[in-house]
């Protein structure tokens, strides 16, 4: 199930350019009722068609985004810990490669992410400061476990370009900042396709919400940036929802 549906996807975008839903409307020549049903969850794909450019939303991608699922993870080095946060989920993932287990953001209760494994890993990165992504970290630290993370206290400080070798795979961190200032994606080299740790910059047909139109064209700059060079079979990681991959991201993605 997608973290957002169209109806995020649309205030998301109306936001980020400061746009009232009448003035959305007018500018692409639309009756202002139209626009309200789509954002109270009466999807209409020839309004959604019409709405995208003003947006600056891909029409195809947002017309279709009520049908869209993106297809299942594939990797088996990859586990996706689902874990609760406020009646929804939030995600942790854990890579394994040899003897390397590598955990990539720790949920919002230390107790939830040690139900899901059978010991701690052997290294672990975070996204972002906010609570749901590192409510396990202090559980982390105490147990000895080496944390690399950008202003964070207490973790090993990293930043976009640092890369960190992790047995048989290589993590390389990079600017996705936007929803949270700092935030760090987190490549990984050395699986059998390539992947990206996005946090909450990306979500499957959506983005993190952002907290100023500034942040929000931040957060579109960063996404587009590191996502611009790497190739179709790309693995994406989300902060929620399911993982996806690149190639599904730039069809479906209205924000792609």
């Amino acid at each position: 199930m997608l973290e957002d549906d169209f109806t995020y996807v649309l205030r998301k975008a109306l936001a980020g350019h400061q746009l009232a839903p009448a003035e959305a409307a007018a500018r692409a020549g639309l009756p202002e009722p139209s626009v309200l049903a789509l954002l109270r969850g009466t999807f209409c794909a020839d309004t959604a068609r019409k709405l995208a450019p003003v947006l600056g939303l891909n029409p195809p991608a947002f017309s279709g985004h009520v049908l869209y699922q993106p297809p299942p993870l594939a990797l088996a080095q990859v586990r996706h810990l689902d874990l609760p946060f406020r009646g929804g989920q939030v995600n942790a993932w854990l890579v394994s490669a040899g003897a390397e287990r590598v955990l990539f953001d720790s949920g919002q209760d230390a107790r939830d992410l040690i139900g899901k494994l059978d010991h701690l890993p052997d290294r672990a990165f975070i996204t972002h400061a906010h609570h749901d992504h590192t409510g396990a970290l202090e559980h982390l630290l105490r147990a000895g476990v080496p944390v690399h993370a950008a202003g964070i206290p207490g973790t090993l400080a990293m930043k976009p370009g640092d890369a960190v070798c992790c047995g048989p795979f290589i993590v390389r961190a990079c600017d996705l900042s936007g929803h949270a200032v700092p935030a760090l994606g987190f490549h990984i080299d050395g699986l059998p396709a390539p992947v990206l740790v996005t946090g909450d910059a990306l979500f499957a047909g959506s983005i993190g919400g952002c907290a100023t139109p500034a942040l929000y064209q931040q957060a579109l700059r960063n996404l587009r940036a590191a996502l611009a060079p790497l190739p179709d079979s790309t693995v994406l990681l989300p902060g929620h929802g399911p993982a996806t991959t690149l190639a599904a991201e730039r069809a479906a993605n209205p924000f792609l």
